[in-house]
């Protein structure tokens, strides 16, 4: 089956419809699409392409048309709304006297409908700040609240490693990140260390996790002992990228710090499947979801 897929913000999740007949696509390009809820403005992130049919989901919906200017021109306009909502939307909250942090609003393409983003401890009853903002609006509304990950992700920033958060930018769906996935790479455990801006573990600790975690089961076990060349001795660490492990050997009485490449040294690999730390340790189970 031929299908394009496009995407509705940068960084997004890429989603299946199907091409126009005798149109040219090109990654990039603006196109309006129709999906189940409404006419949406997206952007072209691959053009039409064969794939199984078992990978899309049905009905396929349509690629209405190339975008034109005057369809980004609404899309100017609908953002040109969005801080005047914003302060009206916290002026409304404020009057409520409603215990929930406002993140942002989006105009759906067709200007019908504000979307209202928010976070908050547990659930909150909007009702009447629904029917107040409908009022002054007059057009539909909707609040949807959303997780400390999804703030960062609306919000975006620049992470510590000096790029723009994964979540925001790069990355379509969360993935699930575990405490495991930094002990197996040999990263510090300390929180301020392996978490993101919104306090919870890096996403980034999953790009590479496959590699590492095969790698890891290559490895002694630092804190082992292991036979090489020039004596037994104790692992100190293990480079996984370059798969060579730095011993320390007792000299004539002094203590000497050696790399080995791991095919030069022997050792009995008796690792055993481990917990994941931030079950024992309550600084690090804050940072799972």
């Amino acid at each position: 089956m031929k299908v394009i897929g496009v995407k509705f913000k940068d960084g997004g999740k890429i989603y299946y419809f199907a091409p126009k007949e005798k149109e040219n696509y090109e990654t990039g390009m603006q196109v309006v699409v129709e999906t189940s809820k409404s006419v949406e403005f997206a952007t072209v992130a691959f053009p039409p392409t064969d794939v199984e049919d078992s990978e899309v989901v049905q009905p396929l919906k349509p690629i209405l048309r190339i975008a034109t200017d005057k369809d980004r021109e609404q899309v100017k306009k609908n953002a040109e709304r969005r801080p005047q909502a914003m302060q009206i939307a916290q002026e409304k909250i404020a009057k409520h006297n409603l215990d929930m942090k406002l993140i942002d609003c989006e105009f759906t393409f067709d200007g019908n409908k504000v979307i209202f983003y928010f976070a908050a401890d547990g659930r909150i009853d909007f009702r009447e700040l629904v029917k107040d903002l409908a009022s002054t609006f007059h057009i539909r509304i909707e609040l949807r609240q959303v997780g400390i990950r999804d703030e960062t992700r609306l919000l975006g920033g620049i992470a510590p490693c000096g790029r723009e958060c994964c979540c925001a930018g790069a990355m379509p769906e969360f993935k699930k990140v575990s405490i495991k996935m930094a002990k197996v790479q040999g990263l510090s455990l300390n929180p301020g260390k392996i978490s993101g801006l919104c306090g919870r573990l890096m996403c980034c600790l999953s790009y590479e996790n496959d590699y590492y975690a095969e790698a890891y089961k290559k490895m002694p076990k630092v804190g082992s002992e292991v036979s090489t060349p020039e004596g037994k001795g104790t692992v100190v660490s293990n480079n996984m990228l370059k798969y060579i492990v730095r011993v320390k050997i007792e000299k004539d009485g002094a203590l000497v710090y050696k790399d080995f490449a791991l095919d030069k040294i022997r050792f009995k690999n008796n690792k055993k499947e481990e917990k994941d730390d931030e079950k024992s340790d309550p600084a690090l189970k804050d940072l799972v979801d």
